[in-house]
């Protein structure tokens, strides 16, 4: 609900979060969780330990084979293989990135609209309060006004006499 006593920045800026919040985000597509999970399983040490091993276990193989190597040195086919890997993992990787930057917009932009809010409801609070303290300021006049017209009223009787 917006503050009737909100600055207008403030109301204008809930209105269109409250336009934008009906909307929920759709369920990630197959491609989306694909992307993602080739992500972090690349992304860890467990792939890279594995992939250090069998490169490692690819050369020895290799060289150990001497004349019967399917790879010899410079080891063309293992090169062939890892660009492969790079040319279809950096771009699954990306669109992973970008769907976890859309993710982290939307988070962003609840938590602004959360701010938001909460601003408006301090502004709203500082003018109660600031009301609350006219309201005492007044209250207070109205005692020492009467204090004085009694103070005032007593200096204008005659001294009694004894």
């Amino acid at each position: 609900m917006t503050q009737p006593h909100a600055p207008t920045h403030l109301r204008r800026t809930i209105a269109r979060a409250k336009q934008r919040r009906g909307t929920a985000p759709p369920p990630p597509t197959l491609g989306a969780r694909l992307a993602d999970a080739v992500a972090a399983t690349v992304g860890s040490w467990r792939f890279i330990v594995i992939q250090s091993a069998l490169l490692v276990a690819w050369i020895i193989a290799n060289v150990m084979a001497g004349t019967h190597a399917w790879d010899p040195y410079p080891f063309i086919l293992l090169n062939l293989m890892l660009s492969f890997q790079a040319a279809y993992t950096a771009p699954i990787i990306m669109m992973s990135q970008n769907r976890q930057s859309d993710v982290d917009r939307d988070r962003a932009l609840a938590d602004y609209q959360v701010n938001l809010r909460a601003e408006a409801d301090i502004t709203l609070l500082h003018e109660k309060i600031d009301l609350l303290r006219e309201r005492e300021l007044l209250e207070m006049m109205q005692l020492l006004r009467r204090a004085l017209d009694r103070i005032e009223a007593l200096e204008q009787r005659p001294p009694k006499e004894a």
